[in-house]
Order: structure tokens, then sequence, then C-alpha cells
């Protein structure tokens, strides 16, 4: 029988490019035989098959089209049509506006379009979409990131998860997070900007959400080269209360849990700080 939880593992964590050990955004989200490969940065499509082929996956989701979220989109089209897979129907994938043609004008190399569509079935996400996947039901909203953006909230009978996309601290993702069991939120900023439009959360803004949102959990994700994994725990910890990790890539959190099994990739341990867990009430 297939574990019926709620789990969420880390394909890659890194920004704004890979390291030698950490693929940019990824996760695959899955509960029993529904799997969700959310954001498709540059790098999570190879250890994405360690744990679900391309052709069992129930959908995709985009949080952004910015590389580091979802280059890998356009390898998985030439597996997708083009190699091992014969596939019986596109794959969902829900997506910010655009995103079809973006594919196509990369992909296309002759006069006549490329075939995306029969690759991905694209639904473009809008504040607010729903969209019910398999056993998961996954809540879209519009987050501040200076262009299309998304955040996630994934409910399933045994847990919440929401995912940040990348974003700077909002009322739309404080309201999406709302008693979530574990948010997994971007820390890209060491310090937030003075003089230009914020984008992105700081570690300390990190924690301010994870506890104005009464969230159970805090993963650290998407930490920023001037930062280490442990500065971005350490500081969101200052903010919040409850657990917080580090979403170490090939790590496995088993939600509402969120106990992270060994990393499959060899990589370090992850830095945690596990106080008493804060309350949702």
């Amino acid at each position: 029988m297939s574990d019926a939880s709620l789990r969420l593992t880390v394909l890659g964590s890194a920004t704004p490019y890979p390291s030698a050990e950490n693929p940019c955004s990824g996760y695959l989200v899955s509960s029993g035989d529904t799997h969700v490969w959310v954001d498709a940065g540059s790098g999570t499509l190879g250890p994405l098959q360690r744990h679900v082929r391309l052709d069992r996956l129930d959908a995709i989701w985009i949080s952004h089209l910015h590389a580091d979220h979802s280059a890998d989109l356009l390898t998985a089209y030439y597996g997708l049509l083009y190699a091992d897979i014969s596939l019986t129907a596109p794959i969902p994938l829900y997506a910010p506006p655009g995103t079809a043609d973006r594919l196509a004008a990369f992909l296309t190399n002759t006069p006549a379009r490329s075939p995306i569509e029969s690759a991905f079935a694209v639904t473009e996400l809008h504040d607010g979409h729903q969209a019910d996947v398999g056993s998961l039901r996954l809540t879209s909203r519009a987050v501040a990131h200076g262009i299309p953006a998304f955040a996630v909230r994934v409910d399933a009978a045994t847990g919440s998860l929401v995912y940040s996309g990348d974003t700077a601290p909002c009322p739309s993702l404080t309201e999406l997070a709302r008693g979530c069991d574990v948010l997994l939120c971007e820390a890209e900023s060491a310090e937030a900007p003075s003089d230009e439009e914020q984008v992105h959360h700081t570690p300390e803004e990190c924690g301010a959400t994870a506890a104005a949102s009464a969230a159970g959990r805090l993963i650290v994700t998407h930490v920023g080269r001037t930062l280490t994994p442990h500065q971005a725990v350490t500081r969101a910890a200052t903010r919040f209360t409850g657990p917080v990790d580090y979403a170490s890539p090939g790590a496995t959190f088993s939600i509402p849990q969120a106990t992270p099994t060994p990393s499959v990739t060899g990589s370090p341990a992850s830095p945690r700080r596990v106080p008493a867990r804060h309350s949702s009430a």
C-alpha cells in the first residue's frame, strides 16, 4: 500500500544557479500515488527521477518563469516526447500566464512551432486558482516578486504545505499559509533593500511570515549566496518560536511531522532548530 501521508522531497534549493551539490529550486510533493513536481529549477529533473518517472507525474506546478525555477521544463519536454517515454496524455502544467509561448519560443527551431501542448497541458494560474490533483488540492495566490509569481498551498487529508515561491513578504502569502502545518519559505536576501522594490524575504522575514500565519513549522529554502543555511535558520528562528529547518537537497519531510530523512545526495546534515512546537491556535 502506498504511503498516504503528505511528503515533501527537496530536489534542490540553490539560487540563482546550482552548486556542485545542490540544484536550483525544485520539490516533489506526494501523497499516496499522487506526485506533483513543484518548480523545475536548473538541475532538478535528475534527482526527480530517483523518486518518480516523468510519465508518472500527476502534475507540474511552476511559481514563476525565472530560470532557477523553470528551466528544467525545457529538458523535460525532450524527455517526454523524444526519448524512452510514451505519454498517454500531456502532463498537466499549472504555470504563470504566457508559459506555453515562452517555452515554444525557446524550443522552436524550424518554421513550425514546437508541439509544447503535446508534452504539457498548460493551465495558466491566476490569483485564487484551485486545482484538484489526485488526492491533493492546490490553491495558488499571486505574490510580490515584480513579475507574475505565485505561492501554492497543498492540502491533503493528512496535512497542509505552503510554498512561497519567490516573493517579498505580502498579505496574500500570509493569508494562504494561515494555520498550515509547514511553510516552505524562501530566504534569498541577506538584508531587505532600502532603495529598490523588495522582491524576496530575508531570514527574519521568513520567521515573521511563519509567525503571522501561525504555521506549525518553517522550512527555509532558496537561501542566497551571501548566507549559509545555518545563518538563515538561526536568523529565522529569532522571529518564529516553532521548529525551523533548512531545505537540504535530498531531504524528505513527512507532513505534519516534517521530520527529514537523510539526504540521498550525500550532502552534509542540514542545520536544524527544534524548540517546542508552535501553537496554531
